[in-house]
């Protein structure tokens, strides 16, 4: 997640340069195309491409909404695992009449399961440093699973079973917490929805080609002024069209390990600091930290 601090310009220029690059070739063509044939180009009035600049802000600005929906959807997700991992571990030290030490068990899976969660959606190894939560024995069960932080949520809902059939609990106990897991699996399904719903590849090409039309319109509106101050034009007013969507791009994919993603890791590491204290440890992790200008 990006943060409020100053964002390198080379980071903001490596996002387009590939684009600007295109743009200037673009505007050197038509620049000795219409020098060169002018006699027999005909005249293009300035306000075609200004019609066009205007769809095309439209488009984006279109775009962009849907992008920060997707994003702040992904936000409320794991605002809503915050708030139910500490309501699990809540219940579990007030429903359940077991031993601190299940308890504890219990509790640690669930951190382990915010962290092997963050991991998958981004596409990395869900295992990753999992063994300082979980036993052997749970990462083995879980291995052989294609989602491990679902193989991790039945682990501690069939522990919970056991202890309803042994009496530690009631019937009615047992719903709250069961309640409470279905949430957690809820959002995680939520999550995945998300990560796995592709934003349409067409609009993006078709967007991408209507900025290009726009570059090419404009040059050829512009065909009077020299090439030295045209082309610097262009990449100017086109590198702001290309900055808008690549912002756009960024955001509609919200698990994809970049700066701008929802800072999974930050949350997860909240949780276990939440969660720790809440056992009554002491040797709880620092809060999320960073010295660059984003956290993941």
């Amino acid at each position: 997640m990006l943060l409020d601090k100053k964002i390198p310009f080379n980071y903001i220029l490596k996002k387009i340069r590939r684009n600007l690059v295109y743009v200037t070739v673009v505007g050197l063509v038509v620049q000795y195309v219409t020098s060169t044939f002018a006699n027999m180009l005909p005249e293009m009035p300035l306000s075609i491409p200004v019609f066009l600049g205007t769809a095309i802000s439209v488009l984006l600005s279109f775009k962009i909404s849907q992008s920060y929906d997707r994003w702040w959807e992904a936000r409320k997700v794991w605002g809503a695992i915050v708030n139910d991992s500490r309501s699990f571990v809540l219940q579990l030290q007030t429903l359940i009449n077991a031993p601190a030490s299940q308890v504890k068990v219990m509790a640690y899976r669930q951190i382990a399961w915010c962290y092997s969660l963050g991991q998958s959606l981004r596409g990395l190894n869900p295992l990753d440093n999992l063994e300082r939560f979980i036993s052997n024995t749970d990462k083995e069960m879980i291995s052989g699973h294609l989602n491990k932080p679902l193989a991790l949520l039945q682990l501690t809902a069939l522990e919970l079973k056991q202890l309803k059939e042994s009496g530690a609990t009631d019937r009615y106990s047992h719903i709250q917490i069961d309640n409470t897991l279905v949430r957690l699996c809820d959002s995680m399904g939520k999550a995945e929805r998300i990560n796995s719903t592709v934003f349409p590849v067409t609009y993006r090409l078709f967007l991408h080609f209507t900025i290009y039309l726009f570059v090419i319109l404009l040059s050829i509106s512009l065909q009077d002024v020299k090439a030295i101050f045209e082309v610097p034009l262009l990449v100017a007013i086109s590198s702001v069209f290309f900055l808008l969507e690549k912002t756009a791009y960024h955001l509609q994919d919200p698990f994809r390990n970049r700066p701008s993603d929802t800072s999974v890791t930050a949350i997860a590491t909240t949780i276990e600091i939440n969660i720790k204290q809440l056992l009554g440890e002491t040797n709880v992790p620092p809060p999320a930290s960073s010295d660059t200008f984003y956290i993941l």
